[in-house]
């Protein structure tokens, strides 16, 4: 067994399901009662239905700006995947901790909580904040009422590390997405007449060579960002249904699709492109697009003092870089004006995964990061 008492956290807040669709107001509320135990304030703020909610804590002086932490609290789903243990009981085997959002990212949460407790037994000249969102899974939805309100609570940070997992690396920047449903419709009749009625999955096929076409041109000729896996914004298909029978010419067709944009890039402006492309102008009153859901990017220069200053509490070949996946950095960085970066234990490359796992390892990495930080808020 190991000593670190981020591991025996970790361990009680994977035995909390807090899969996206469910509640997670028991978690939250065992956080906070250890946090007001130790004379840490928090602040809850609920959804519209009271069954989900963000915290805030914060130790230190209230007048001046400090670090603030930040996690999301949902997980996904298990169902259909295929565990060796029990998603939900976290298993201590060959120096790694098993369990679903053991990466992503109950991991640093676990972390943050520790280096939280330990902050307000000392005297702080800057203080340690925490915050906590839900529903960052399905859309980065939870944490945006709360953003609202962190003018209120706090003076905005010198800094904000979101700790979703990097393997401790810092990254700097990641695209923004934005997501689509477009309803194609047609008119319904017998297939033997199929010629005398708009199909509307034909209508979604011209739409989605639109789409197809788009993606072309941009991956050849548009905007690049090398720092990336794939260096150029994508449009991404990733489901449609459509049709009742092959006897019935389809009246309906729905396509949803995402668009993960670099920072070059506009999606209203990419949008625009589609639905004027030449194809469509056939069809373009058939089609019905509603976007779903955004967030943003997010573009830390890897050169301020602020990305510095993280740095040097790390070990010599930390490296700073972008990710292709998405987190609340965006809306974070844009809300309180302040530097955001990502940093936290553990690998995107099994969050999502049967048997997600964190090393041991990586959180001590992560204590030693935290540990040192407090020690500049002291």
């Amino acid at each position: 067994m190991s000593d670190l008492h981020s591991v025996e956290r970790l361990k009680q807040l994977i035995a909390f399901d807090t899969t996206s669709c469910k509640s997670n107001l028991e978690l939250i509320n065992y956080i906070k009662q250890l946090f007001e135990s130790h004379d840490i304030e928090v602040k809850l703020n609920f959804n519209q239905d009271k069954n989900k909610a963000c915290l805030f804590a914060t130790t230190g002086p209230k007048d001046i700006p400090g670090i603030l932490l930040s996690g999301h609290t949902d997980v996904v789903p298990v169902a259909g995947q295929n565990w060796h243990s029990d998603p939900f009981l976290a298993l201590e085997k060959d120096q790694k901790i098993y369990g679903r959002g053991a990466a992503d990212m109950k991991g640093f949460i676990a972390c943050a909580i520790e280096i939280l407790l330990q902050a307000s037994q000392k005297n702080l000249r800057k203080p340690l904040h925490l915050c906590l969102s839900y529903d960052e899974e399905i859309g980065c939805i939870g944490v945006r009422n709360i953003l609202q309100h962190l003018s209120e609570y706090m003076i905005a940070p010198i800094c904000c590390i979101i700790g979703e997992p990097t393997s401790m690396q810092i990254a700097t920047g990641h695209k923004g997405k934005a997501v689509f449903q477009a309803m194609c419709t047609g008119q319904e009749g017998h297939s033997a007449l199929a010629p005398q009625f708009t199909n509307a999955i034909h209508v979604a096929n011209a739409l989605i060579n639109s789409m197809t076409e788009m993606q072309k041109q941009i991956s050849q000729i548009g905007a690049q960002d090398t720092d990336y896996d794939v260096p150029y914004t994508t449009l991404h298909i990733g489901k449609i249904q459509g049709g009742k029978a092959l006897n019935i010419v389809p009246n309906e067709c729905i396509i949803d699709y995402e668009i993960r944009n670099i920072a070059q890039d506009d999606t209203k402006q990419i949008q625009q492109s589609i639905q004027q492309h030449p194809a469509l102008n056939a069809f373009k009153k058939f089609i019905y697009i509603e976007e779903i859901n955004q967030y943003p990017g997010l573009m830390t220069s890897p050169t301020i003092q602020a990305v510095k200053f993280i740095q040097s509490l790390l070990p010599e070949q930390t490296q700073t870089g972008k990710i292709s996946f998405g987190t609340e950095g965006g809306l974070f960085a844009n809300q309180l004006q302040c530097p955001v970066l990502v940093c936290g234990p553990g690998s995107i490359n099994v969050a999502h995964k049967p048997d997600e796992f964190v090393e041991i390892d990586q959180l001590l990495q992560c204590d030693q990061f935290l540990q040192k930080l407090l020690q500049t808020l002291q």
